[in-house]
C-alpha cells in the first residue's frame, strides 16, 4: 500500500481554520479528486471541524496531515501538544457549538484519537472505493471514541 503524505502547520488562530481548508482544497485537487466531487466537500468539513477543535479547545500550534493512499482512501490527521483526550458533546437545539465530533462520527467512515508525543493526534478516514462502508459504520471498536 502506498500512501502519500503532505501536512502544513497550523497556528493557534482561528483564522487559520480558514488557511487549511483553502490548503487542503489545493491538496485534494491535486491528488485527483474534484473541487465539485462530494468527497472533497466532505473532506474539507472534516478538516475543518478538526482543526476548529484543535485550535479552540488547545489554543496551541497544530500539524494538519492528509495521507492518500493508493487504493483511494484518504486519511486526516491533526495533531496537537495537548494530552486531553477529545471529550465528544451533545449540542442542544440552538445551541452553536458542541457538533464538531458529532459530524466528524456521521461523516467519516472511522475515526478516533491515540496519543502522539506529549499531546495527541485527532485523526479520520474516507474511503473512496467502490463499495465502501456507510459513513459512521464501523465507528466505536476498541481504542477508538464514540459520540
Amino acid at each position: 500500500m502506498q500512501v502519500l503524505q503532505v501536512q502544513l502547520e497550523v497556528g493557534p488562530d482561528p483564522a487559520e481554520v480558514g488557511r487549511a481548508r483553502r490548503w487542503a482544497r489545493k491538496r485534494l485537487a491535486g491528488s485527483g479528486i474534484g473541487d465539485d466531487e462530494p468527497l472533497a466537500e466532505t473532506l474539507v468539513l472534516l478538516i475543518s471541524e478538526l482543526v476548529t477543535n484543535a485550535v479552540v479547545h488547545t489554543g496551541c500550534p497544530a500539524v494538519l496531515r492528509m495521507l492518500f493512499a493508493a487504493e483511494g482512501g484518504v486519511r486526516v490527521e491533526v495533531a496537537d501538544s495537548s494530552d486531553r483526550p477529545p471529550r465528544p458533546r451533545h449540542a442542544a437545539g440552538e445551541d452553536t457549538n458542541g457538533r464538531g465530533l458529532e459530524l466528524v462520527d456521521g461523516l467519516a467512515d472511522r475515526w478516533g484519537w491515540q496519543p502522539e508525543g506529549a499531546g495527541k493526534s485527532i485523526w479520520c478516514e474516507v474511503d473512496r472505493t467502490p463499495g465502501a462502508s456507510v459513513p459512521g459504520e464501523g465507528v466505536g471498536s476498541p481504542g477508538r471514541v464514540r459520540c
